[in-house]
């Protein structure tokens, strides 16, 4: 008997265009109730070149979605109020930020206030009448004439150590404060005026007393990890400090009952780049303050350090208190997954709520706090709304409750992608992602690419990458993998290469290079390497190091660690990740330095670099190049501009379609 053949699939693979039919759940909100969902879902416009959000509200139970705002502007920070008949948002609109009111039965939005500023954590009062939140003004604030505005000024004047953030430019000379907001009468009151940011305000139950945080350290910007928490009446008063251990703060929030704060720390203020565990702290106002590490013993960080190019931002930190004040909710990243789990009041070990080979991205609970509702992603799904019980095995009972981007499944045929733990040189188990290109065949041999992480604290998950999927669309095998040095297992495994990068993680990444030569479908003699950020340092390093790999792409990377320090916006801290300054530490600064090993390269490079990146700042791409050339080898400079370090997340669409095509071109050169 003949069988019928079988017909071929009409899916296509993706393509870099795709990134504007994608769409992505930034944010969540349940309602008091329990019975509602606000969530906000980012896209791409084409013709605009920009990106817009709007807020959509899920019934639960019907498991419908509907449209609440409209228009091509940016709306985020949604936020339900006490009795679930508003939802109070920010809204950029016209490069103006405002904050907006609309009742959730049904009516016109209405404009409570226009600021030229950031606006940051805004919260309700209980009276359901008052907004919180901290806000800075722009310089632009203070010039009263229009015109002026928008001209640059005269000069700048630098006095402080951090003056300038990646993706924002030169800091405003303002710090943050906390502010108040009469959602009638649009009154906005400032709360607090310390010399340094006050932010992370969070309001007692009883609406009389806010809590923030402040770096009150004579020399902050030395001692950046020294926050302090307070206390002061909402209509005004003294302020009050709450005792806690010297560390990082973040999060906080009282409890339901008002008896105690969580919030989410370590107390560590020497601690380098993002080694020691942050924890869920609890401070007991009642009687005799005592602050305790509810988590220790955990040895994992209390909040999201897993990475995509779908959303733009990782480690939010973000927990939430059961309605009954016995349990406090938070995210966790562990061994490529991001989870869901709780810590009783009482601390010990966690339970984990929701389990799974995923990525969660936002979190919410609000009421009696009974319903988690989630932003979901996993290897396939860039991102959906689910909601499950707030107790163990939540994922069990768990609903998915929009399909938002269902083109891929039924349009597009992408990649398989399978884990694997494999051994680096010394037995150590690393974690890795095989991805094949669609329409696989077993008996073909494919170039393959290394794609190394940036950070270093961060990891590699079970969630989707765009720029994965498409450089196996167009016939690559994509390997990635998180070697030591990241997230996601523990302190021992971060603090592995401090001091030493090019060490540990970078005979991980041959431990790599050893898996993928041995399989069978893997043309051995074709294989490339690429990764930004560290992940660029990680491949300047091992250009200057090995000849194993036939081509390299290296984006928005570091060459130099003498001049980082100075030109890139965080680099005044890089003493904490190697052991001192250029100047009381050279001789590792210069053997640290890709540049020192540029003689021995002969991988053909490609230099992909942002011209507004202040975190890896574009200095670093021009001395590459111009060494590289000088000693004659292979390389090419590729510049976007305008753009910032995070170009390959969020930046302009089409430059983003540009940057993929770039690396493809190159590889399909070389290998």
């Amino acid at each position: 008997m003949i069988k019928p053949k079988k017909k071929a699939s009409k899916r296509k693979t993706i393509t870099g265009e795709d990134l504007y039919r994608l769409r992505v759940p930034t944010s969540v909100s349940i309602s008091p109730d329990e019975k509602q969902v606000a969530y906000t879902v980012e896209r791409m416009d084409e013709k605009e070149k920009k990106y817009f959000s709007n807020i959509y509200l899920l019934n639960i139970a019907s498991q419908k979605s509907s449209q609440f705002t409209f228009g091509d502007h940016s709306d985020s920070q949604t936020v339900w109020s006490p009795d679930g008949s508003q939802i109070v948002f920010v809204s950029t609109r016209k490069e103006k930020t405002g904050l907006y009111l609309m009742p959730t039965g049904g009516g016109a939005e209405k404009k409570i206030i226009e600021l030229d500023g950031a606006i940051s954590r805004l919260q309700w009062a209980p009276d359901g009448q008052t907004l919180v939140f901290a806000l800075r003004y722009n310089d632009s604030h203070y010039v009263k004439d229009e015109k002026e505005k928008k001209k640059e000024p005269l000069y700048r004047h630098i006095t402080r150590l951090f003056y300038r953030m990646d993706d924002e430019g030169y800091v405003p000379k303002d710090v943050f404060h906390i502010f108040t907001l009469d959602t009638a009468s649009a009154k906005l009151n400032q709360i607090t005026n310390g010399k340094t940011d006050e932010y992370w305000p969070t309001v007692s139950p009883d609406g009389r007393q806010i809590a923030y945080v402040s770096n009150r350290a004579k020399n902050p910007y030395y001692n950046y990890l020294l926050h302090d928490l307070f206390m002061r009446p909402i209509k005004g008063g003294k302020e009050k400090k709450i005792s806690t251990p010297a560390g990082p703060i973040s999060a906080p929030k009282f409890s339901p009952d008002g008896k105690a704060i969580a919030y989410i720390g370590h107390d560590n203020p020497d601690d380098a780049w993002s080694i020691t565990n942050e924890h869920i702290w609890l401070i007991n106002l009642s009687g005799r303050q005592k602050t305790k590490d509810l988590l220790k013993g955990f040895d994992r960080m209390a909040f999201d350090q897993s990475i995509t190019d779908s959303s733009d931002v990782h480690e939010t930190a973000v927990l939430f208190w059961s309605g009954d004040s016995k349990r406090i909710y938070f995210l966790s990243s562990d061994t490529g997954n991001t989870n869901l789990f709780y810590v009783p009041k009482s601390g010990g070990k966690p339970t984990r709520v929701f389990r799974g080979k995923c990525h969660l991205k936002g979190l919410s609970l609000n009421g009696k706090g009974t319903i988690a509702a989630l932003v979901y992603a996993d290897i396939n799904n860039p991102g959906d709304i689910m909601t499950c019980p707030a107790s163990f095995a939540g994922e069990k009972k768990a609903l998915k409750n929009t399909d938002l981007n269902k083109f891929l499944r039924s349009e597009v045929q992408l990649g398989k992608t399978t884990d694997v733990m494999f051994k680096s040189f010394d037995g150590t188990e690393l974690q890795g992602w095989l991805l094949r290109p669609p329409k696989f065949n077993s008996n073909k041999k494919y170039p393959a690419i290394l794609q190394i992480h940036g950070g270093p604290r961060v990891q590699y998950a079970h969630t989707f990458f765009h720029e994965m999927q498409y450089l196996a669309a167009r016939g690559f095998v994509v390997f990635y993998t998180n070697p030591r040095g990241g997230a996601g297992r523990g302190e021992t495994w971060a603090e592995s290469i401090c001091g030493g990068w090019g060490d540990l993680d970078y005979k991980d990444c041959l431990a790599a290079a050893d898996y993928m030569e041995k399989q069978p479908f893997i043309n051995s003699k074709k294989i490339g390497v690429t990764g930004g950020s560290y992940g660029g340092f990680m491949t300047n390093w091992i250009i200057g190091h090995t000849n194993r790999f036939k081509a390299a792409v290296t984006q928005r990377s570091i060459c130099d660690l003498n001049s980082f320090i100075g030109s890139s916006d965080i680099g005044y801290d890089i003493e904490r990740e190697f052991d001192g300054f250029p100047w009381t530490n050279p001789e590792n600064y210069e053997k640290r330095s890709p540049k020192t090993y540029y003689k021995k390269v002969k991988t053909p490079v490609l230099i992909i670099h942002s011209e507004q990146d202040l975190r890896c700042p574009i200095e670093q791409a021009h001395q590459m190049y111009v060494m590289l050339k000088l000693l004659k080898k292979k390389v090419e400079l590729v510049i976007f501009p305008e753009e910032p370090h995070g170009l390959s997340r969020h930046g302009r669409p089409d430059r983003r379609i540009a940057r993929l095509g770039w690396i493809s071109k190159w590889f399909e050169r070389w290998l």
